[in-house]
């Protein structure tokens, strides 16, 4: 268990944070590109960390992010009009280019310089890979851009999408780097959903409950790997890569898309739960790409309109008793990302790690609990993060079989290597 301070320092992300201050020196997925498709479209609202921002995508494409609030009155810019390379508030026509500058105050003479002095807060906001990523720490200390694998292959191999969860951050990342309780949770979907039915290593998972971990640390974070028995004395090893501060790519299965999350606080009760899916080595099938679509693996259907699930805390994630009853379904939840989400939200906005009662099963989330808070208490000495060099984010997770006297790390490293035209290690 952690001590209460130490769960308020992991949880709360907000401007002036110890974990706020870490989380902001890496570059976080804001928005998906298809929110903001094409020049002078509509602003959308943006609430990372706890701050209320702007996005918009101006006249010459240039990607903006800027505080919310005009600096004039405070109106909120999201009823701005987006024209003629700047975002212009509907209230007395302020308008603010992408770097948050003020550009024009149609009340105020052009010789005063009065615009010139005013400037609201700002952020990059780059593109990579369906994702419009933003960087809010420091400008002195900014890395270079992501190269997560989903990423970097070309846009008929990947597909990303995201939803609204409704607890803290660090609840839900750890549900990622759990691997134990596939064999509990999920154990009815797995040889039922269209992305992951029909892989051998389904079988292992179903069969061995009481998967034995060994846990690594990496350049970037985390191996976390758990492993189950498998044929003639050999183990069936599931290895997830956790990279700080909240990425994780979760083990494949037969030849399906590789998969994997981001979780990326809004502010301190609720996340973005960031699923992606790609093939390092081919397009992924008009089948495939429909499934994620429709809600499959990771990914959920949505209420209309809106990133968030159409099964939801409002209406008891439409949990199907008689199916939990018949054994259709261990939960009676119906999907994998929902499974996760009605555990996870179930307990409470921040949940209360003073009570918690770990076992060895749970040493990948007390590992990744340690490395946070040691890295956050280093960059108060002024020693920045690891998992910033893109050379540390070109990782694979995999499933593998192995003998008994091997070191799983060892063993797989090349798998665990991003090659690019190198198909996954999976089972």
């Amino acid at each position: 268990m952690l001590r209460a301070e130490q769960n308020e320092l992991l949880t709360r992300t907000g401007p002036g944070s110890v974990m706020g201050d870490l989380i902001r020196r890496y570059w976080i997925p804001a928005l998906l590109t298809e929110e903001l498709p094409e020049p002078d479209c509509p602003p959308v609202r943006v609430k990372l960390l706890s701050e209320r921002l702007i996005a918009f995508r101006d006249s010459g494409g240039k990607l903006g992010l800027i505080d919310e609030f005009c600096a004039h009155r405070g109106v909120s810019l999201w009823f701005g009009r987006n024209e003629e390379c700047g975002l212009r508030c509907a209230y007395h026509g302020w308008k603010y280019d992408v770097s948050g500058q003020c550009v024009d105050i149609p009340s105020e003479p052009e010789e005063s310089g009065f615009r010139q002095k005013i400037r609201l807060r700002s952020y990059p906001l780059a593109e990579r890979g369906g994702v419009l990523w933003a960087y809010m720490g420091p400008p002195e200390s900014k890395p270079p851009l992501p190269e997560y694998e989903f990423a970097t292959v070309p846009q008929e191999q990947t597909f990303i999408s995201k939803r609204f969860q409704e607890c803290n951050y660090l609840q839900a990342m750890e549900g990622g780097i759990d691997s134990s309780h596939v064999s509990f949770l999920h154990r009815g979907a797995l040889n039922k959903d269209p992305l992951f039915k029909g892989a051998k290593g389904n079988q292992y998972n179903l069969d061995d409950f009481q998967p034995k971990f060994e846990v690594v640390e990496s350049a970037g974070g985390l191996l976390i790997g758990a492993r189950r028995k498998a044929e003639d004395g050999n183990f069936y090893w599931r290895i997830t890569q956790w990279l700080m501060p909240f990425f994780t790519a979760i083990p494949p299965r037969g030849d399906h898309p590789m998969h994997g999350h981001f979780w990326v606080p809004i502010d301190d009760e609720t996340c973005w739960a960031w699923s992606y899916d790609y093939h390092p080595v081919r397009a992924l099938s008009a089948s495939e790409l429909q499934a994620m679509k429709d809600g499959h693996g990771v990914h959920v259907k949505y209420i209309p309109g809106t990133y968030r699930p159409l099964q939801n805390k409002d209406n008891d994630y439409l949990i199907d008793r008689q199916a939990q009853k018949e054994g259709r379904s261990f939960s009676g939840v119906d999907g994998f990302s929902m499974q996760d989400a009605s555990v996870q939200e179930s307990m409470g906005p921040i949940q209360d790690r003073t009570r918690e009662n770990l076992v060895t099963t749970d040493n990948g989330i007390i590992m990744a609990r340690h490395l946070l808070m040691r890295a956050a208490k280093a960059l108060q000495k002024g020693i920045e993060p690891p998992g910033r060099d893109p050379v540390t984010q070109r990782v694979r997770s995999a499933s593998l079989v192995l003998p008994p006297d091997v070191s799983f790390s060892e063993a797989a490293k090349d798998a665990l290597r991003a090659q690019p035209g190198v198909a996954q290690a999976s089972v």
